[in-house]
């Protein structure tokens, strides 16, 4: 039984190597061009776009989403998509709607796709009313040439960056992929990843700046907003240059938590795992708390109030 069972390993591992081999062979031959075993038919498709439109939605699996100011003032949408596949693009009721077309059987979605598709967004004018998209898969830029009066954005897997400003709402989520926003402004703002790194600079929020990370890094710089609340589990967090005129509020199970230069009405930062350091701007009223860890705060009486709450982790925090 033993010698059996032998065998029957060196013969899939044989069987191993031949695939291996046979792999390298087709490469080889294809001068090691990957897009040699795409087995899936692409074309591009333009869509040209009379009507007028305020609203954009846009509703799709898989696609690299782009967005560009248009140079000669005409509106078109240009769709690199898998044949039998193809996008609609309409405008209906004020609204440009692009959305993902399925009709084939499951058996059509068999083969290899060695490129991601694309859809590029020309637009006219750089101001709008409403932006959403809600894609699967793929990155999504919308350049700072933009503004909306709201932004929503719902991705499952890919990045988001997006420089468009949003006079009332901005909101992204996604699951897995990072988020990286600067030089943008709203009333409110919320960000959201389960898996992925935030980067959010120069930000300007009249109202509550909302961050939210499942597992993953936030950075974030030069922000002015009422109150900031940025709640996590796993992965640090660095702010710097953060001011909020009402409350700056932390919460991380492990990591550690970082500021630079940033000040607020009243400070609370919760952590279970993880170090908290870093300078504030003015004088503060300190309430400590650490299981195990060191503490150096300054011994100030006078400002607003600054919870500090750790399990293990030191603290260390000064005034400039």
């Amino acid at each position: 039984m033993k010698r059996k069972n032998k065998g029957l390993l060196i013969a899939a591992a044989l069987l191993v190597i031949a695939g291996f081999a046979i792999c390298a062979g087709v490469m080889i031959l294809f001068d090691w061009d990957f897009s040699m075993l795409n087995t899936v038919d692409y074309e591009t498709n333009v869509h040209d776009i009379s009507g007028t439109f305020d609203n954009i939605s846009i509703n799709t699996d898989t696609a690299d989403i782009t967005f560009e100011l248009s140079e000669n003032g005409e509106c078109k949408v240009v769709c690199r998509e898998i044949k039998k596949m193809p996008h609609s693009v309409l405008v209906k009721d004020g609204t440009l709607e692009i959305t993902r077309t399925d009709k084939q059987k499951v058996t059509a979605h068999i083969g290899i796709a060695m490129e991601v598709p694309a859809i590029t967004i020309y637009l006219p004018s750089s101001e709008y009313d409403l932006l959403y998209i809600k894609e699967t898969t793929g990155d999504i830029t919308i350049p700072k040439e933009f503004c909306f009066e709201n932004i929503e954005i719902c991705a499952t897997t890919g990045d988001v960056e997006c420089y468009a400003s949003a006079e009332e709402n901005f909101i992204i989520e996604t699951d897995t992929g990072d988020i990286t926003s600067e030089y943008i402004s709203a009333d409110t703002i919320e960000l959201s990843v389960t898996t992925g790194d935030i980067k959010l600079g120069n930000v300007d929020c009249g109202g509550t700046l909302k961050i939210g990370v499942s597992t993953g890094e936030s950075y974030v710089h030069g922000v002015r907003c009422e109150n900031l609340v940025a709640e996590g589990n796993s992965g640090d967090i660095t702010l710097t240059d953060v001011i909020a005129s009402g409350s700056l509020y932390v919460e991380r199970s492990a990591g550690d938590v970082a500021f630079e230069r940033c000040d607020a009405a009243e400070i609370f930062i919760l952590t279970d795992t993880g170090d908290v350091s870093g300078s504030l701007l003015s004088e503060k009223y300190y309430v400590i708390s650490t299981d195990t860890g060191d503490v150096n705060v300054p011994r100030t009486t006078g400002g607003g109030r600054c919870e500090i709450n750790t399990d293990t982790g030191d603290i260390t925090i000064t005034e400039e």
